[in-house]
């Protein structure tokens, strides 16, 4: 009866998991066929294959993303020089690493 369903109306497509922020993994609500975004932006069935290689993408963009969120560059609030309009610190702490100073008369300013 759902696989009527389906084929008289269309399948009822919806986000089952995103895997990342392009790739992402539907289902059907009525006959829980499911696809997925393959590597050209197209959608195709999700065989066992394709599943793995979300389940791959989706930790990579997982650590990916939270090594960007956890390690931004932190500015002290130390030595604050002033070139024209621009405020600058002269201390940036990169992670875990030593802080590396900045000479500010080596900086490089547009003004519009």
């Amino acid at each position: 009866m759902k696989n009527i369903h389906c084929k008289v109306f269309g399948h009822d497509f919806r986000v089952s998991r995103n895997v990342t922020y392009h790739v992402k993994e539907y289902s059907c609500r009525n006959c829980k066929k499911q696809l997925t975004t393959n590597g050209s932006g197209h959608l195709t069935e999700l065989t066992p294959k394709f599943k793995e290689i979300n389940d791959v993408l989706e930790r990579i963009h997982i650590k990916r993303h939270r090594r960007s969120v956890n390690t931004p560059f932190h500015f002290s609030n130390t030595d604050c020089g002033d070139i024209g309009s621009i405020h600058i610190k002269q201390e940036v702490s990169i992670s875990n690493e030593q802080p590396v100073t900045i000479n500010p008369a080596n900086l490089l300013v547009f003004k519009h």
